[in-house]
């Protein structure tokens, strides 16, 4: 099941724990700012993205363990 949500990585810890929880799981995750899209998995890319805005996440395969997982960046 596709989800979308807003998340918020205001701070470099904050890009990490997003990252580290994401890379858990085999699905793709997409973050959506603009009209760039990257992969959630690439730290490289979520420091290319504007960080001081809430971010667009689409989940490609949301379940239940992973939408708990990303609780604490969703806003």
């Amino acid at each position: 099941m596709k989800k979308e949500v807003q998340i918020q990585l205001n701070s470099i810890d904050k890009v990490k724990d997003f990252v580290n929880a994401i890379t858990k799981y085999a699905g793709e995750f997409d973050l959506v700012s603009g009209r760039y899209v990257i992969d959630a998995k690439s730290i490289m890319g979520i420091f290319s993205l504007d960080l001081s805005k809430p971010i667009n996440l689409i989940i490609h395969q949301a379940d239940d363990a992973v939408m708990e997982n990303l609780k604490p960046f969703i806003i």
